[in-house]
């Protein structure tokens, strides 16, 4: 017999593992021997009254084992000799399309503009210290894509379970920590991330597969509407190009890569504007967050820092909370220079004194519209115009456009020295006159609105740094629902973030995989 059931234990009773069976079997009224097998599936916290808890759900067997969950195992190949197919892109969908091809017994030929995790610490380093932005190695380009440094949240909103395990477990067997499986949002940390993702390159390279750094892609070869091969650049080679020959490529390049958007428009392959959210990241000392979640002074040693998800209507936009940090950090995630981006990531002990989040307002097409001439990039011009604007603001060298939390709301000049998590430091501006005026405004009204949610947050303890600008691509490359092939060029495969079709690192695996699996469809006819 098989049961599943759910224990609501106090904090400290939920962090004693040896005490679950025990537990267990008071719920069930049985021996604990009576108990064969269990499985812990799912831990969450549960903060909405002042006694917090911990909601756990349990799989117990009373006289057999536990089966293992469906469609987690995976049938890896040697394909070194086997036909090639080709990816741009080693982000988690460039990076578990390569696995599921070389279950399919395809050789996945992968091409990153970007460096290796370990030569790539350097270009953040540099980053961070100089001011100074490798255009092809930064902290959205290179090995893992934008997700390796950048938190390693997998939470998603998509409702395919099974999918979503399949990930997670991968993502285990290359090393993550088994309580991503039943964290109800899980989280690895930028500190583990780079060697589970240099892991999961070496197995797949151990597999035949192929994966080349400094490789950019230049031109798709295009005939009769249909992909007949590739055009790569040599980033560390004086940009020298090489054409190969292909007849299915998988896109999976991101949503930072202007350069590929602006390709596929000069190829007049079509792309569409699309909307996308801007704004600025907010951040707390995370005592405030913790006090006001976990309705206490102190949140003591078994609860972790507290985390929040704010979402609100103001000026007919919504206002959110985006990418939350708890005890993290702000970063810069510019891709070129004389531009300004803030990104937030937290190391897997979230030990830091800050939380951070982008607060983010809706932007729409008819934001686009002084851009209206250049079509399809509308969006992107509106997007890094505002950067640009940012990085001017902050006076160079990244320094961020900065402002206390009341002041931006009340359109004051902020007074003092401004301290932040953010390296290369902040200058004291007011945001509102940097920002677009919907934004501001919109922004204003719903860190008002939040402020009544969680007490502290609408303060001057609190910071705002402009710009958070990345949320999503402002480019949709637009795919047939049924092949995921671009709805005009045969062979093509718009993948993940970069093409419109995902949101983060675990959504962004599993349409990878599902584009591989595309791939072979088509392939096979």
């Amino acid at each position: 017999m098989i049961k599943r059931i759910e224990l609501v234990l106090l904090p400290e009773e939920a962090a004693n593992e040896d005490q679950y069976k025990i537990k267990i079997s008071t719920y069930l009224s049985c021996a604990s021997d009576e108990i064969s097998d269990f499985r812990l599936i799912k831990k969450s916290i549960d903060a909405r009254s002042r006694q917090v808890k911990y909601r756990l759900f349990f799989d117990v067997a009373i006289g057999e084992k536990l089966p293992l969950p469906e469609g987690i195992e995976r049938n890896y190949k040697n394909v070194s000799n086997s036909k090639p197919v080709h990816i741009i892109g080693f982000g988690p969908a460039g990076m578990f399309a390569a696995l599921r091809l070389i279950e399919l017994g395809y050789k996945p030929v992968v091409f990153e503009r970007g460096k290796d995790v370990r030569s790539r610490r350097r270009d953040l380093a540099a980053i961070n210290k100089q001011g100074f932005v490798n255009e092809n190695s930064n902290y959205c380009y290179g090995e893992g894509g934008a997700g390796t440094y950048s938190d390693g949240k997998l939470y998603t909103r998509s409702g395919k379970r099974g999918n979503i395990l399949r990930i997670l477990h991968t993502f285990c067997d290359f090393g993550a920590d088994n309580s991503i499986l039943i964290e109800a949002h899980p989280h690895i940390g930028t500190n583990k991330l780079p060697q589970i993702v240099t892991s999961m390159r070496e197995f797949i390279e151990s597999c035949g597969g192929e994966i080349h750094f400094n490789s950019r892609l230049e031109e798709l070869v295009i005939e009769d509407k249909k992909i007949k091969g590739l055009k790569i650049a040599s980033v560390d080679n004086n940009n020298e190009s090489t054409t190969i020959k292909s007849e299915a490529v998988l896109l999976a390049t991101g949503h930072s890569a202007r350069d590929i958007f602006k390709m596929l428009h000069q190829q007049h392959v079509l792309i569409e504007a699309k909307e996308f959210a801007l704004g600025v990241r907010i951040e707390h000392p995370q005592t405030i967050i913790d006090s006001s979640q976990y309705h206490c002074d102190l949140r003591g040693d078994y609860l972790p820092p507290a985390s929040y998800s704010l979402t609100t209507q103001a000026f007919d936009r919504g206002v959110y909370s985006f990418c939350m940090c708890p005890g993290g950090i702000i970063a810069p995630a510019a891709t070129a220079p004389n531009e300004l981006v803030v990104n937030g990531w937290s190391p897997s002990k979230r030990n830091n004194p800050y939380a951070n989040s982008g607060m983010v307002v809706s932007v729409n097409l008819a934001d686009y519209a002084p851009f209206k001439k250049i079509g399809p990039l509308a969006g992107l011009e509106f997007q890094a115009e505002v950067e640009r604007n940012c990085f001017i603001a902050g006076g160079g060298n990244l320094v961020a456009p900065a402002q206390r939390v009341v002041d931006f709301c009340e359109g004051k000049s902020s007074k003092g020295i401004i301290e932040t998590s953010y390296i290369p430091g902040v200058s004291n501006t007011q945001l509102g006159e940097v920002l677009p005026i919907e934004i501001t405004q919109a922004l204003r009204a719903g860190i008002r609105e939040f402020g009544k949610k969680i007490k502290g947050y609408y303060s001057n303890e609190g910071v705002v740094v402009g710009t958070e600008s990345r949320t999503s691509s402002p480019v949709r490359i637009p795919r047939n629902q049924e092949t995921l092939m671009h709805v005009e060029i045969a062979g093509l495969f718009p993948c993940a973030e970069g093409a419109g079709y995902a949101g983060g690192i675990v959504s962004a695996a599993m349409d990878g995989e599902k584009c591989a699996d595309a791939m072979h469809n088509f392939i096979s006819l």
